[in-house]
């Protein structure tokens, strides 16, 4: 009998990770999933206090490019795709798994948000995507997948999430857009919305255990996702069985916001 490669299957692909912290980051549960359906991965990491942390991860997903890219420098990100051009020609997807806000503008209501702290929110966790797009779409000559991560905040009033709120309302905006613009180059841009995980950047949120504890108590599943199971739905998004789907915002949350 004749076997086939299964479509979900990440073989002779090869992704850009943007957005581990440490091994709790919904980016590496991606990675690891990315790996195991057989991508070849390049991984960032913020700065030289964070490579410590970031490298060893990388290495163990068997990296082959490992740099450094702060998106707030422009030539960081230039030399970052110069790099993946020079050393693969080409690029299959991408994982924008990133977000910032100052924690005066992030803890403080909407209404006294600083000019400089929301322009910093947005430039980091929305416009990020478009330069990593922009940088991107050349080298996805076979056509190729941006993927990156929401939150329910974006739609409704989260407690405690002030201006992410209005960040990831853009980015998901923003996913539509360059979904329709990209499109032509069969290039699909989806955001995954997680429910709450703890993660680094979740534990600058105020009373973030309070959202986990309702997640338990309020979903369906009566639990709290992983990131495991994100880097599944990503992985699904990053294949040829993914391509299909694309402007979408797809939620991974155990149900949670189909209740009241």
């Amino acid at each position: 009998m004749e076997m086939h490669t299964s479509n979900t299957s990440l073989k002779g692909l090869k992704g850009l990770i943007v957005g581990i912290a440490n091994q709790h980051s919904i980016a590496w549960g991606c990675a690891e999933a990315f790996r195991a359906a057989g991508a070849e991965l390049a991984v960032t990491y913020l700065n030289a206090k964070a490579e410590p942390h970031v490298r060893p991860l990388a290495e163990s997903v068997d990296a082959g490019l490992v740099l450094p890219l702060d998106v707030e420098n422009d030539a960081e990100m230039g030399a970052l795709f110069e790099k993946i051009g020079q050393e693969w020609g080409q690029l299959d997807f991408v994982l924008h798994s990133i977000a910032f806000a100052p924690l005066d503008d992030l803890h403080g209501p909407v209404l006294d948000t600083s000019r400089e702290g929301f322009a910093r929110a947005m430039d980091i966790s929305c416009h990020s995507l478009i330069r990593l797009a922009r940088h991107a779409a050349p080298l996805m000559k076979n056509g190729g997948a941006l993927l990156t991560m929401s939150y329910e905040g974006a739609n409704r009033v989260a407690p405690n999430y002030g201006i992410m709120g209005l960040a990831k309302a853009a980015l998901e905006s923003a996913t539509r857009s360059l979904a329709a613009e990209l499109g032509p180059k069969n290039i699909s841009v989806n955001a995954i919305s997680p429910g709450p995980i703890a993660t680094r950047a979740a534990s600058g949120i105020v009373d973030f255990d309070h959202l986990m504890q309702d997640s338990i108590e309020h979903s369906p599943l009566r639990r709290l996702v992983t990131i495991e199971e994100v880097g599944a739905l990503a992985t699904l998004l990053a294949s040829p069985a993914g391509r299909g789907i694309t402007g979408d915002v797809i939620v991974v949350d155990g149900g949670r916001h189909i209740l009241y």
